[in-house]
């Protein structure tokens, strides 16, 4: 019998930006040759988030763009970010979104992923509980600063890795020193290895002790950097402690020159009076959080935009987001 209903099975793709990160979601979107969607974000004056869809996102997969950080020109705290995506989630599934998915460029509350003492947080598990409890069918990210972070969800979650593409810059550069690559701690071994590897190059690694939160000491290194470009890897730049304090053991150690590069750039303060001060020749990070006003002239941010927005699509087509990476992206 004719219903005189016609059915569309074509799907739908739509893109949106949280207000910590709305210039790269800009950007996504303009790489998938997409309108950014239309979304009124605000904070009220008692500091409550809100949050409505212009347009219909019924039966679309919707894309929602927000690294879980602080965002100074927006007047954004992390605390507030995530909050705003978890309204951005409740009310894409009240508006029938076929599927939600979580972008996360900077996963927030990443660092604090295990018990370091008694009667402590698993923060990172919250942030994972409160996504699953509003709704989130996915969750894509970048970088995480521990795999566990992946086991506290029970919905799939998509890694993402910068390596490439900071590899290539390295790659590019044309220097006269030969390069090493040097893991700031023994947590990032593989990681520098790995960055190693894939440039052609050695590596080497520093051994520190942490006196206290966010204080570093830096002891010595494991390898030879003596009259080479030492290149500092890491996962992320916070107060930019460690780093200066590594960049001076190195080049006590005779390097050459150093040069620092992470995927995420937190630059919290004083970090960029650190690194200003500091014997860093440049400093190379991605987009992931938006850079504070008043970043110093050594700091070099390249751009995640064509990366996401080939995971995305992948996603949306049901293809694998691994095979971007050749398989590298679990890179613990």
């Amino acid at each position: 019998m004719d219903t005189g209903i016609e059915h569309d099975y074509r799907k739908r793709m739509m893109v949106f930006g949280g207000r910590s990160s709305m210039d790269l979601a800009a950007k996504v979107a303009g790489k998938l040759e997409l309108d950014l969607g239309q979304v009124t974000l605000k904070t009220f004056a008692n500091g409550e988030v809100y949050c409505r869809y212009e347009e219909s996102i019924r039966g679309a997969d919707v894309f929602l763009v927000q690294s879980t950080c602080a965002n100074e020109q927006s007047g954004m705290t992390p605390n507030d970010s995530l909050m705003e995506l978890l309204s951005m989630i409740d009310a894409a599934q009240g508006a029938s979104a076929h599927r939600i998915i979580a972008v996360l460029p900077w996963y927030g509350y990443a660092r604090q992923d295990k018990k370091s003492a008694p009667r402590e947080p698993i923060s990172a598990r919250i942030v994972a509980k409160c996504l699953e409890a509003v709704g989130v069918d996915r969750v894509l990210t970048m970088d995480l600063h521990a795999g566990q972070v992946q086991g506290f969800f029970h919905v799939p979650v998509d890694h993402m890795t910068a390596m490439p593409m900071l590899t290539q810059w390295f790659a590019d550069l044309e220097l006269s020193e030969e390069l090493v690559i040097v893991s700031p701690d023994a947590g990032r071994v593989k990681t520098a290895r790995n960055f190693a590897r894939r440039i052609g190059t050695h590596w080497a690694v520093m051994e520190k002790e942490r006196p206290a939160q966010q204080v570093a000491e830096i002891g010595y290194v494991v390898g030879d950097v003596k009259g080479k470009t030492a290149v500092l890897v890491d996962d992320m730049i916070d107060t930019a402690g460690t780093l200066c304090a590594a960049a001076e053991t190195v080049l006590d150690e005779g390097a050459a020159r150093v040069i620092a590069c992470a995927t995420h750039g937190v630059f919290s303060a004083p970090a960029y009076e650190r690194l200003a001060d500091s014997a860093i020749e440049r400093i190379v990070v991605t987009d992931t959080l938006p850079l504070r006003p008043g970043a110093p002239d050594n700091i070099i941010v390249l751009s995640t935009a064509s990366t996401f927005a080939d995971s995305i699509r992948r996603i949306f087509t049901d293809d694998s987001v691994s095979e971007i990476f050749a398989g590298e992206n679990q890179l613990f």
